[in-house]
């Protein structure tokens, strides 16, 4: 009898952590494309723009390029590049998207590249998800969810 106490008990560790670890994945395909985890952070109360992060691999033999994201939540939505000139950071869209070159893995984060949800519609919780879509030259249209998550939270988040 412990025995099958102790075999129920592994088992149902082993479903839980599976899935969980289900829970947690948050990546999409779009042909030889790989987007992993799209994210922003909570924005502050008032807010009407908030950044869109995320990573995306390239395992084709040909550059794409991600020419827009489309979202319900804002009423426009860039793919954007950041410089910085004279110790004064802008912000600016990049006007043709973001090339993801063949075999290599580009990485849209704070002070970097990004997506900018501009004139929210309503405020992302955290905890939440919103869906958006990812538009590529070659890859095509993948919808995707945007988890919300705390400022600072798990990814190297250093705030905009």
């Amino acid at each position: 009898m412990k025995l099958i106490k102790e075999l129920t008990v592994a088992v149902a560790l082993t479903c839980a952590a599976f899935i969980t670890s289900l829970a947690q994945a948050h990546d999409y395909k779009a042909g030889p494309l790989t987007i992993e985890h799209p994210w922003t952070p909570q924005p502050p109360v008032g807010a009407k723009v908030a950044a869109g992060f995320l990573k995306i691999t390239n395992g084709g033999a040909q550059d794409d390029r991600l020419v827009a994201v489309a979202s319900d939540i804002a009423g426009k939505t860039q793919v954007h590049g950041m410089k910085v000139e004279k110790g004064i950071m802008t912000m600016f869209e990049l006007e043709g998207g973001l090339v993801i070159p063949a075999g290599g893995t580009v990485e849209l984060k704070s002070r970097s590249n990004h997506v900018m949800f501009m004139d929210l519609k309503s405020r992302p919780e955290k905890g939440a998800t919103f869906k958006a879509t990812l538009t590529f030259e070659k890859a095509g249209s993948v919808a995707v969810d945007f988890k919300v998550e705390a400022m600072g939270g798990d990814m190297d988040h250093e705030g905009m």
